[in-house]
């Protein structure tokens, strides 16, 4: 992470988290799908916020009551985040009152947040947990990797990993400097 991005953010914020308004426990939050760790595509959260993005399971509605307030903040990032919590929660209203134009409503649909639950693919690892881009995981087993002259070994880590968007099964990243798709169910997620 940059710590140029870092400043530009606690400057565009407050040193606030651009979310919710705590000034606890900042991170920089760099928004999937395709964020390049730079201020237009990152917002500054609390690790609270930042953390039930990433793991739905974890989320507690009261804290997100914040978003009346976020989806009207005049930063784009702030905005899509926004979006995307809002239509989890599935708050409709909400959202036919916001206003992203074609390119932005792009990038907030990017992760499936707006789809129904139905079609909309997830990234699981071998334990259940959902995936996201830029997690770090370990493999759980020795995997040869076809057209290499290598086998990933059980324990490797493999960090920043991007989600194949269209195949639940698959993700991929970079082992021993050497960028590969792994079957999901031979990882697991680190914190």
């Amino acid at each position: 992470m940059s710590i140029v991005t870092e400043k530009r953010l606690k400057d565009r914020s407050g040193s606030k988290c651009e979310l919710c308004g705590t000034d606890e426990n900042l991170i920089v939050y760099h928004i999937p799908p395709n964020s390049k760790a730079a201020p237009e595509d990152s917002i500054l959260a609390c690790k609270t916020c930042v953390g039930q993005i990433e793991n739905p399971e974890t989320t507690d509605l009261n804290h997100w009551r914040c978003l009346s307030d976020s989806m009207w903040n005049e930063n784009l990032p702030v905005q899509i985040v926004s979006w995307r919590m809002l239509a989890r929660l599935k708050q409709q209203d909400s959202l036919d009152m916001m206003y992203l134009d074609e390119e932005a409503l792009e990038w907030a649909a990017a992760t499936g947040e707006n789809d129904d639950d139905e079609g909309k693919i997830v990234h699981k690892d071998s334990n259940g947990n959902v995936l996201l881009d830029g997690d770090s995981v370990v493999l759980i087993k020795d995997l040869d990797v076809k057209g290499a002259t290598f086998t990933a070994k059980r324990g490797a880590a493999v960090h920043n990993i991007k989600l194949v968007w269209d195949d639940a099964n698959l993700i991929e990243g970079r082992v021993e400097g050497q960028h590969i798709y792994i079957l999901t169910q031979y990882v697991k997620k680190t914190k």
